[in-house]
């Protein structure tokens, strides 16, 4: 007769007392639940605005003291992103253009940078009807919208560089402080890219600049819509559903890397 040696049995357990088999295994402790988030992590994921609707709401002197305290900060941080967002779009720039727009535009500095980063600048050398150019395009197009600190220009490779050859286009040029920090030559030559990956790279070598204030976007799924639909935009009722919940969000994770013979390049690139 087969015996499993972890069932709880009286006839298993005379075969453990004679060493027949061994100890039941213990069954493991259930994880404890993730702790729930304090007020301080719920203030933190509200705009200016709804923090001002917030407090008409509420009547204790210590919370309200409090909310006031995050509004501020929110303010502060939205006047920065307008003051730092000073680009949004894809710039066409000629080559005569190249040393005012790309290597000096690089080594300006935003406001209120005490750490003089300069700025980081995107140089996009296409050509049309190269497919995979069309394609990096739309992933630039979609990067500058979504990273207006940094600035991204673009210039028909073979006006950039004389006889460019199509097999090095699309190529990217990294500038930050007057200096080349990468070249991304023939970006989707050898598979069709993703604008995620281009995004981890430009953001591994410093080229984008974060919003200090990033806005939580889509990827609800249908149960968190239909809680946002109940609270009908109440931050207080977006302050109570947090409250009791248990599930923190995941964070942000750049999981592609850049290979080596992405952005090595023998090609001489002299402006």
């Amino acid at each position: 007769m087969a015996v499993n040696p972890n069932e709880d049995t009286e006839f298993n357990d005379a075969l453990r007392k004679y060493g027949i088999i061994g100890p039941r295994e213990s069954t493991p402790p259930s994880p404890s639940p993730p702790p729930s988030p304090t007020l301080d992590d719920v203030l933190d994921e509200f705009t200016a605005k709804e923090l001002q609707e917030l407090s008409e709401d509420v009547n204790n002197e210590e919370t309200e003291r409090l909310i006031a305290v995050y509004r501020q900060k929110r303010i502060d941080e939205e006047r920065r992103d307008r003051l730092r967002a000073r680009f949004g779009e894809v710039y066409p720039i000629g080559r005569e253009d190249y040393t005012r727009e790309v290597t000096d535009a690089s080594k300006v500095d935003e406001e209120d940078d005490n750490e003089e980063k300069g700025t980081g600048v995107i140089c996009f050398l296409y050509k049309d009807g190269i497919p995979r150019s069309d394609r990096a395009f739309q992933h630039v197009r979609g990067l500058a919208r979504k990273y207006p600190r940094s600035k991204f220009v673009s210039i028909v490779g073979d006006k950039c560089i004389p006889n460019l050859p199509d097999s090095r286009v699309p190529m990217l040029i990294v500038y930050r402080k007057g200096e080349i920090r990468q070249q991304i030559v023939a970006w989707g030559a050898d598979r069709e890219r993703r604008q995620e990956e281009l995004e981890a790279i430009l953001l591994v070598t410093g080229a984008l600049d974060i919003p200090d204030r990033v806005e939580p976007t889509g990827g609800k799924d249908e149960e968190e819509d239909e809680d946002f639909e109940e609270d009908d935009g109440d931050p207080s009722s977006r302050m109570r559903s947090a409250a009791t919940s248990t599930n923190a969000r995941a964070p942000r994770n750049i999981r592609s890397q850049k290979k080596k013979d992405d952005s090595d390049s023998d090609f001489e690139f002299d402006m």
